[in-house]
């Protein structure tokens, strides 16, 4: 029997497991480990799936609850009984984990997050990641609690983890290199690599720790405010010392309806929408077996099939990245090129305006917006298609609301919509056909592409009922000024 079973809660494929770590005061390996244990880990089972990493002889592990601020959490302690086995090399720790015999998921969690450790470590001294040699993270109880960690997140079954934004700490921390500023080299590589929205709360102290900062950045799908959930439990766990605010880990378990709001949406690229047309073209004397084709894509078009396909979530808020660049020496003629790279390389959205620069000088401000994952292949095509000498980058937050694709079949073939929906009310606010299904068709049936697009909506309109098509509001500048549908 599964926990979610044991807990009485539902679960099937619809429904995802989410952890969110929410971390008020930074985050730490301890205080992931309290949280997990709090929300329900079995200390017993914690202690017995560690032993097998064989290490059991050089720490003690204890749970217990305290008071921070005067609310009550679980600190769990990692003692140290042999400390002097704990410098490490990455190929140490991984042969420790992978020989542990601990579930799949923790191994390949575990590795991943001292995986990435090795990276950030080896990025900071300028050296391979197998080169780099662990002082505080390959202690033992580094290794105990990033694993623990990892072991309590499959215990309790989750799908999913996301984490808030970040405070950033301040002053200097003693390590085995010295004093070091506040982040740490290495956790300042670790958020720049995951490019986790950072902020100052005021408090001068250590606030995120190397094991912290891995387990967030390796396991986190998305950083910023609470995705939209039903929240079941909540776990506490305690950091080390008493701040100005309750120095607590907050871990907010939940289920979300579907996966699909921590998955980033990529816009169809130039080479997408020239196979698709020559997908057509080739298929222009075959217009049967096209049109089969087509048809085969169309889902159930009852209006109860369509509802209850509907992700009830509200606005997902997500990191992203804008480069912004000017040049006064480009051809207008690269432009339409540009965009075709940028979108190919997995821009979110490309956009520019004429200015006015130095000496005088007409020029393009030209403005991508990615997805943190995708800026430098982006970056990497302004400098190679631009005269650029320099790109400049911000980190941004935006609300976007969540977006379903649906199919409908027109006369003239298969046409993608994309709906959006209210974050409150869940009504239905925009329909969109998808500009490059309806340029694919109308091309092929050398109809005006804006025959396409009306007959895609129009098609939408008379599979719902009058009810709910009178909530939509389409907006879209290509038709004429009759009343939306």
């Amino acid at each position: 029997m599964t926990i979610l079973e044991e807990d009485g809660w539902e679960r099937n494929n619809l429904m995802k497991k989410l952890a969110y770590f929410d971390c008020p005061t930074g985050i730490s390996g301890d205080m992931c480990l309290g949280a997990l244990v709090d929300a329900g880990l079995p200390l017993d089972y914690l202690q017995q799936s560690l032993a097998g990493l064989g290490l059991s002889e050089e720490y003690d592990l204890r749970a217990h609850l305290v008071t921070r601020n005067g609310q009550a959490a679980t600190k769990v302690e990692v003692a140290l009984t042999a400390p002097h086995a704990s410098h490490r090399h990455l190929k140490g720790i991984e042969a420790l984990i992978e020989a542990a015999r601990l579930p799949n998921r923790v191994t390949q969690w575990s590795l991943a997050i001292f995986r990435r450790l090795a990276e950030a470590e080896g990025a900071v001294h300028g050296i391979a990641p197998e080169q780099v040699h662990f002082h505080e993270v390959g202690a033992t109880d580094a290794i105990v609690d990033i694993v623990g960690a990892c072991i309590g997140l499959d215990y309790l079954a989750i799908d999913i983890v996301a984490c808030s934004a970040l405070p950033v700490g301040g002053g200097r921390v003693k390590a085995a290199h010295g004093w070091l500023p506040v982040p740490a080299p290495a956790v300042l590589r670790l958020l720049q690599m995951a490019q986790v929205p950072l902020y100052s709360n005021g408090i001068e102290r250590e606030l995120v720790t190397p094991t912290g900062a891995a387990i967030a950045t390796t396991l986190a799908q998305q950083f910023g405010s609470p995705p939209a959930m039903t929240l079941r439990q909540v776990g506490l766990g305690a950091g080390g010392r008493d701040l100005p605010i309750p120095n607590i880990l907050r871990l907010w378990i939940g289920e979300v309806v579907s996966e699909s709001q921590f998955s980033r949406g990529r816009q169809y690229s130039d080479h997408n929408y020239r196979h698709q047309r020559e997908s057509l073209t080739a298929g222009h004397d075959h217009g049967a077996d096209v049109q089969t084709s087509v048809e085969n894509e169309q889902p159930s078009t009852s209006t109860d099939t369509l509802l209850s396909e509907q992700d009830a979530s509200g606005p997902t808020l997500e990191t992203v990245v804008v480069l912004e660049t000017q040049v006064d020496d480009l051809s207008p003629q690269v432009i339409g090129y540009l965009y075709d790279r940028l979108f190919a390389a997995g821009a979110l959205d490309v956009f520019y305006q004429t200015v006015g620069m130095k000496k005088s000088r007409p020029g393009f401000l030209v403005t991508v917006i990615g997805a943190p994952e995708d800026v430098d292949a982006c970056e990497q095509v302004l400098f190679a298609e631009t005269t650029t000498l320099g790109v400049r980058r911000q980190l941004q937050q935006r609300h976007a609301l969540h977006r379903v694709h649906k199919s409908v079949t027109t006369p003239y073939g298969s046409v993608r919509l994309k709906l959006a929906y209210h974050p409150q009310t869940q009504a239905l606010l925009n329909v969109h056909p998808e500009y490059e299904d309806c340029a694919a068709l109308a091309q092929h049936h050398q109809v005006p592409w804006l025959t396409v697009h009306r007959a895609a909506l129009g098609t939408w309109d008379s599979l719902y009922e009058p009810s709910l098509a009178a909530s939509l509001r389409v907006h879209h500048a290509e038709t004429d000024s009759r009343p939306a549908i």
